[in-house]
Formats: C-alpha cells, sequence, structure tokens
C-alpha cells in the first residue's frame, strides 16, 4: 500500500526542471524540483554526468518529502549548454517519472540485453592480472567489446562486456558460463590473496559501468588501508594531493556534516554521492563549488533511518570510503589515447608495447563501435612514477603517432616500490571485435 501511495503523490507531483542560460554568465543553470526518495540526487547527477557535463557548483535543499537541486553546468570546453538536443534531452528525461532508475544495489544488472554478456571481478591488483584474465576469456571464445579498469589500494575492479566469436551476441550456453565463472575466478584468486577474489557473470545484463565499479570496490573493502597505502599517501599531502574530510555533529538540527576538499577533476560530485548513497546515507543540504584547483563540497546528512553518525568507528570509516570515493578514478600519470581501426588482436598488440617498455596501467577504458577503437590508458612506470618522455615517444612511433597520443600528463612524485602498482598487461591473445 505503501509503495502504491507513493506511486500516487509522484503522479500527482511530477519532477519540475528549468534550464536556464541567463541567469548565470558563465554556466548554465539547471534547476530540478522533485519528490523525494533514497538516491534520487545521485540519479540527477548520473543523467548529467552520463553526457559529460562538468558540475562547477551545486546547491541542495529538502524540506519534507520534496527536495529542490539546483546546479550551475557547462560543457567540456566550459562553455554553456547550447545545443538543444542535449537541453530537451535533459528536460525530458528528468521530468519522466519513470526516468529514475532504483538505484538499490540488488537491481543493478537486471535490465535485459542480447548484446553483450557482463563479466564483473574484483581481485588483488598484480602484475599480469589483466593478461590473465583477457587470455582466459580468448580461449574461451569471449570478444571484448566494451571494459573499465580501476585499481585502487592494491585492489583491482573491471567491468567487461563481451560476445561471442562465431555469434557475435552475448553468451547464453550455460556450460560456456560455467567454464568462464570457473576459469577466472581460478586467475583471480592468485596465489598471495588475502581476500577472497570476486566474479559474476550477468547474461544477459546493462549495467551503469561506473556506478558497478564503485560498489565492486567499496565491497570490496579498498578503503582499508594498509601501512604500505599510508605511507604513499603522506608523500601525497607534501603535493596536496591528498583529499581532506572532515565530519562534524551539527547537534541544533540532528545532522552529521560532511565536508570535503580534493584536487577539482571531473564526474567527482558523482563519485562522493555514489558512496554517500550505497552507504544508506541522506543528503538534505548541500553546497558544492570548484575552482579551476580545488572542489569544496559541504553535505547534512543523516542515516536512512533518520538518524546522524553517532560513533567515532562509524564516522572514521565514512571518512575513509569517501577518501576512497575521490581517489579510485584520480587520473594518475600519463593518460595515452589509441583510436584506430578494430581488429582482431589489437589489443594484443597495443599492450604487449606497452608491458616490453615495462609500462603500468592503473585505469583503463576501452569500447569499439562501428569498427572503429577508441581506448584509453592511464599508466606509469613499473614502481608507480611518471613515464619518461623518450620511451613515449618511442611507443608512439612504434605503434603509429597518427594512431596512439599522449592525450594529458600529469606530475607524479617519486614513490617507494610497492609490493603491487597498476595492472602491468602481458597479453600474448586477445581478439576484439566491433
Amino acid at each position: 500500500m505503501e509503495d502504491e501511495y507513493a506511486k500516487f503523490i509522484r503522479r500527482m507531483n511530477p519532477p519540475r526542471v528549468v534550464i536556464d542560460n541567463d541567469a548565470c554568465e558563465e554556466a548554465t543553470l539547471i534547476q530540478v524540483d522533485s519528490m523525494k526518495k533514497h538516491g534520487i540526487l545521485l540519479e540527477v547527477v548520473q543523467v548529467l554526468t552520463d553526457l559529460n557535463l562538468l558540475i562547477t557548483k551545486a546547491y541542495i535543499s529538502s524540506d519534507g518529502g520534496w527536495f529542490m537541486d539546483v546546479f550551475n553546468v557547462t560543457d567540456q570546453d566550459g562553455n554553456k549548454l547550447k545545443d538543444e538536443g542535449v537541453i530537451n534531452y535533459i528536460k525530458m528525461t528528468l521530468e519522466a517519472n519513470d526516468c529514475f532508475l532504483p538505484s538499490l544495489r540488488d537491481t543493478v544488472g537486471v535490465m535485459p540485453s542480447e548484446d553483450h554478456t557482463s563479466i564483473e571481478l574484483t581481485g588483488t591488483d598484480r602484475p599480469g592480472l589483466l593478461s590473465e584474465i583477457c587470455s582466459v576469456l580468448a580461449d574461451l571464445r569471449c570478444n571484448v567489446v566494451n571494459a573499465e579498469i580501476w585499481t585502487h589500494n592494491a585492489r583491482a575492479a573491471a567491468v567487461v562486456h563481451v560476445t561471442d566469436q562465431y555469434t557475435g551476441c552475448a553468451i547464453e550456453d550455460a556450460k560456456q558460463l560455467s567454464t568462464i565463472k570457473e576459469l577466472l575466478c581460478y586467475v583471480l584468486k592468485g596465489n598471495n590473496d588475502i581476500r577472497t577474489a570476486k566474479m559474476m557473470v550477468a547474461a544477459p545484463g546493462v549495467t551503469h559501468r561506473e556506478r558497478r565499479l564503485h560498489q565492486m570496490m567499496f565491497d570490496d573493502r579498498d578503503y582499508d588501508k594498509g601501512n604500505m597505502v599510508r605511507m604513499r599517501r603522506a608523500d601525497d599531502q607534501d603535493n596536496k594531493l591528498s583529499p581532506e574530510v572532515t565530519l562534524l555533529d551539527c547537534v541544533a538540527k540532528d545532522y552529521t556534516v560532511v565536508t570535503m576538499r580534493s584536487k577539482d577533476r571531473p564526474k567527482l560530485l558523482f563519485d562522493t554521492l555514489c558512496t554517500l548513497t550505497d552507504m544508506q546515507y541522506v543528503v538534505f543540504h548541500g553546497t558544492v563549488k570548484t575552482s579551476r584547483m580545488e572542489a569544496y563540497q559541504e553535505y547534512y546528512i543523516r542515516h536512512i533511518d533518520g538518524l546522524p553518525i553517532s560513533s567515532e568507528a562509524e564516522r572514521q570509516r565514512v571518512s575513509q570510503c569517501l577518501e576512497a570515493a575521490i581517489e579510485r578514478r584520480v587520473s594518475e600519470g600519463l593518460e595515452l589515447e589509441l583510436c584506430t581501426e578494430d581488429r582482431v588482436g589489437l589489443l594484443s598488440d597495443i599492450t604487449r608495447i606497452f608491458r616490453e617498455n615495462s609500462l603500468c596501467i592503473k585505469r583503463a577504458e576501452i569500447s569499439t563501435k562501428g569498427g572503429k577503437a577508441k581506448d584509453t590508458f592511464f599508466v606509469t612506470d613499473v614502481s608507480g612514477n611518471a613515464v619518461d618522455p623518450k620511451l613515449v615517444d618511442s611507443i608512439c612511433h612504434q605503434i603509429g603517432v597518427t594512431v596512439l597520443r599522449v592525450k594529458r600528463n600529469s606530475t607524479l612524485c617519486p614513490k617507494s616500490p610497492p609490493e603491487t602498482t597498476g595492472i602491468s598487461l602481458k597479453l600474448a591473445r586477445f581478439k576484439i571485435s566491433g
């Protein structure tokens, strides 16, 4: 009955969206008024983030069962939104009563798809891990069409979309799926994995990859730092790369106040809201401000049960989890972009050259569309330090200066060699198709 009543209230009070290009000189204002439900703030931000829009400021307020958010947004070049197609899409999507997908964990990955099989992997990061995974998939006649790989605090997570090599569709054969699970779990287990590796095949399935990666790494407790990580974070503080998370009590209003300062980057707001939402916290009021170098976020939160944070242990846990959410997507290292005609064995050739030149992949986004491959790799040397520019030139010439280019090069601090760094690729056979 409560479900039906909530649906009735939403039908009587549909979301209202106002998009204004005149109120601010530097950005487009998007105001969203809607009935409040757990996770709706994240869902609104997810719509904007998926369009690769930059949220420069945000004001969040809720009262009773209603909430109002105002976002200052620009495109990737810092300009206001001028494309009427994009503006209409935002308005129509956010105003649709049925546009907000449920955000609970057990609903992720259940939408039917005949295009691919989604494979989710988590385990201890180690050199050659991705190579072993891809070798197994290739031997089992699986083509990787899209993938995203994150590494953080010696943990690795990946969402990989594969198709059957012969049919080009999702894998439906039960025996083949069972073999994939068995062999990948064996690879993920490794020899010295102190935690349980996880592997799930959803066939067929659709998932929001970045949301899933946050959930997977959170479940894998990547926020639990060891001594090695604490030493590395101390080095980062000297270079002002470390996020600062503070939690205070607001006794008068019965809130917990969370403030975060960090280096600004795209999708930062989405990342922190993922963690707050998945930890079952509700943002009642908030302010987000960004500059060229720094982002400031302040949220007044309560747990979904209506109570603020009451224990020091939970306060510490929330702080660690938010730090991890900020750090997971940090574009550390050299960003290399590969654009070329897709062909069988392309990734094998590219990553073999990376391996032979002692490059480690910290994060990767693999995509194919219309016979074209467009892949992005964030790489460091084997010690986690910046790659020698001369080595980069050599690699670009080996692969082709029109095929592989340096998109961005961040400044890294020298680090003591950790036990495990980014994924070092050792691919021998890796078939990929559009």
